[in-house]
């Protein structure tokens, strides 16, 4: 068994993560450059001295976890969102039940909530946002981003809904009530059930073949007929049906 393989037992048995579901060459490379940049001979010797410390597994947890967002990322796929997917789902069910899964620092959950306000009232939105990376998730309920992070968001919803503080912007109370974050692993939690729209973005590219099938065969079976599973632009799903779902739009499927 090499250096990896024996690491990649001990993190499943200490933080039920399997790395053997993440793309090896990737992970790899990403966690040798940690170890080393931390001084660390090997996986093993990395592995003990996180398993003593708290905040070197954090980091580790943080590298093997991908967060880069922003908010209305691959602006096009937001305006198909907001003038063809939410009038059609909302047509169904007035009150939508939605999940932003492997959210990272909030930009997307935060992002769709500011897309539905034109259509609802905030007071009828809520969504359900996860990730596996806890740090993550603290900076997604903090709401506060760089200015870069608002490269793509139309002027008058920055208007509406941030305040600038300095170069940073924060995220106003009235956006920050509608989404729920919580910790969610998608290779081994349960899954909700009966969600109008599922969101889950440049995550996928990440996975195996086998964990990616998992997945999105987990997806499918979370959303109710009519649902929508909403994709990053480098993660189409080329045989859909295979998952009981139909292209709707470019990135988006149909649950049929």
């Amino acid at each position: 068994m090499t250096d990896y393989e024996q690491f990649v037992e001990k993190i499943k048995r200490k933080t039920s993560i399997d790395l053997a579901l993440y793309k090896e060459a990737q992970m790899k490379r990403r966690l040798t450059s940690l170890y080393e940049k931390k001084g660390y001979k090997s996986f093993i010797d990395f592995f003990n001295a996180l398993d003593k410390d708290r905040a070197l597994l954090d980091e580790f947890l943080d590298r093997m976890t991908i967060n880069v967002s922003e908010f209305y990322r691959n602006g096009k796929r937001w305006e198909v969102l907001q003038n063809k997917i939410f009038p059609r789902l909302l047509q169904q069910n007035k009150k939508l039940k939605i999940w932003s899964a492997a959210c990272s620092t909030g930009e997307e959950p935060y992002s769709l909530a500011m897309t539905l306000s034109n259509h609802v009232p905030l007071s009828q939105i809520s969504i359900t946002a996860t990730d596996l990376d806890e740090n993550a998730i603290a900076k997604a309920k903090a709401g506060v981003y760089p200015e870069r992070s608002l490269a793509e968001v139309p002027k008058d919803i920055k208007e509406r809904y941030f305040e600038n503080e300095g170069s940073f912007y924060k995220v106003k109370n009235e956006i920050k009530k509608t989404v729920t974050f919580k910790k969610h692993n998608l290779l081994k939690d349960t899954y909700d059930q009966n969600y109008d729209l599922i969101v889950c973005r440049n995550v996928m590219i990440y996975f195996t073949e086998e964990a990616k099938d998992q997945i999105y065969d987990n997806f499918s079976k979370s959303l109710r007929s009519g649902g929508v599973l909403f994709v990053g632009s480098t993660e189409q799903i080329f045989n859909p049906s295979r998952y009981q779902l139909d292209i709707e739009d470019t990135f988006f499927y149909q649950k049929l």
